[in-house]
């Protein structure tokens, strides 16, 4: 059983995320405006937040915002929820540190199919203590603190992108497929997009070095063997 807060405005969207988590055995809290989820978070930490973009006083994006630059809430899981399609409120959720993006309408199954699957990641997270750090060139990823330094600098990522750049520096050189890494992020789950893949191998160019993480195209991706 998980503890999942809903942070949705529409009082029957609210009400559907409800009842089909309690049905998968989870306690739910439900708010309907950005200032309570922030207020219900910092109150009692759920394990995943199913925020709605589009809410009153403070929208999703301010949430997300506030949550990824509190230490105590940056390594929450963040599944955000949003009537607009276009690629550029996927890329702006993402970049503010959402690890997931689904977009209205949605079938409940898909919904849940994606919370079961950060759920997952989130427990696996807890292991990360056992694993080493791991080290190419001038990158080093270093799982047990959750920090990645990159020429010396420390460098900000969110869950998933972390979770990524340490796959690809585990076994450099070696080409991961999307599909490959899509199931490193959301486990065996059909619903999630291909593109979420794209969008956090793009902002991790954006933050390290284009050069970095090479497309082998028609295939997928691999850290350069030397890191630059």
């Amino acid at each position: 059983m998980a503890r999942i807060l809903v942070a949705e405005d529409d009082p029957k969207q609210a009400e559907l995320i409800r009842r089909y988590a309690v049905a998968e055995g989870h306690s739910v809290t439900v708010v309907h405006d950005g200032g309570a989820a922030l207020e219900a978070v910092r109150t009692s930490l759920p394990d995943l937040l199913i925020l709605d973009v589009m809410m009153p006083a403070l929208d999703g994006h301010d949430v997300c915002r506030v949550l990824r630059a509190t230490p105590e809430t940056e390594a929450l899981p963040v599944l955000m929820l949003t009537a607009r399609a276009g690629e550029d409120d996927l890329l702006r959720g993402l970049d503010l540190g959402a690890d997931d993006y689904l977009t209205k309408p949605y079938s409940p199954r898909e919904l849940m199919a994606r919370g079961r699957a950060l759920l997952r990641r989130s427990r696996l997270a807890g292991t990360e203590a056992a694993r080493p750090p791991v080290s190419v060139g001038a990158l080093t990823v270093r799982p047990a603190s959750h920090e990645v330094v990159f020429r010396d600098q420390p460098v900000e990522c969110t869950p998933g992108e972390f979770a990524l750049l340490e796959l690809l520096a585990s076994e450099p050189a070696r080409v991961f497929t999307r599909d490959q890494l899509l199931r490193h992020l959301h486990g065996a789950e059909d619903f999630v997009s291909r593109r979420t893949v794209d969008v956090h191998i793009a902002n991790l160019r954006k933050k390290l070095d284009p050069a970095l993480i090479r497309t082998v195209y028609g295939v997928g991706y691999a850290l350069a063997p030397e890191a630059p």
